[in-house]
């Protein structure tokens, strides 16, 4: 029988980094004030630590997936370097609008469709049920309901949030940082 998981599902931009908007290289990259701290203590808890990210600037040509790929390893090792190890990283290059061929497709990976949580739940044999997601769009929160992930965490990144957004969390969080007093 396979020991199943539970695992913080981390939405990338407005949750780790702050939402500059189409974040491609380091320079462009910065932390939000304690995530490594927060991250780390939700590892300390037993969760395995999971970032489902939409890329659209992929799809609109903005950078390449190479590009994204560098960041993302450069990204990992700032974790590393605080003792935090993100377990996975799944990301959606897809716009069916906006992008450009071959990007330009509707797709189950696109948050606000689960796809980037079922497949890391069944490659890393999570229990949604024991499960978290921290994402700072509606579309996150919906993802995660449509996943099974018992426990939607909103937080407010600056992004504006409607009555709508906020009624599709279970908790609204100024940022992750505050899971060290919640958690």
């Amino acid at each position: 029988m396979t020991l199943l998981h539970k695992a913080a599902f981390l939405d990338r931009d407005g949750v780790i980094n702050i939402d500059h908007g189409y974040t491609s290289v380091p320079e462009q990259f910065d932390f939000i004030d304690g995530i490594f701290d927060a991250c780390r203590h939700l590892q300390q808890q037993g969760y395995l630590l999971i970032v489902v990210t939409n890329q659209s600037g992929i799809a609109r040509g903005y950078y390449t997936e190479h590009q994204f790929a560098l960041l993302t390893s450069w990204m990992k090792q700032q974790f590393a370097a605080h003792g935090v190890k993100i377990d996975g990283v799944y990301y959606c290059p897809h716009h069916a609008e906006k992008g450009q061929s071959p990007y330009n497709i509707d797709c189950d990976c696109r948050k606000p469709h689960p796809g980037m949580m079922l497949q890391a739940m069944r490659e890393f044999h999570i229990d949604a049920s024991q499960s978290l997601m921290v994402g700072d769009k509606a579309a996150d929160m919906h993802a995660a309901a449509a996943a099974g992930i018992a426990r939607k965490i909103l937080v407010r990144s600056g992004q504006p949030l409607t009555d709508e957004d906020l009624a599709s969390a279970d908790e609204v969080w100024e940022s992750l940082a505050q899971a060290l007093q919640v958690l």
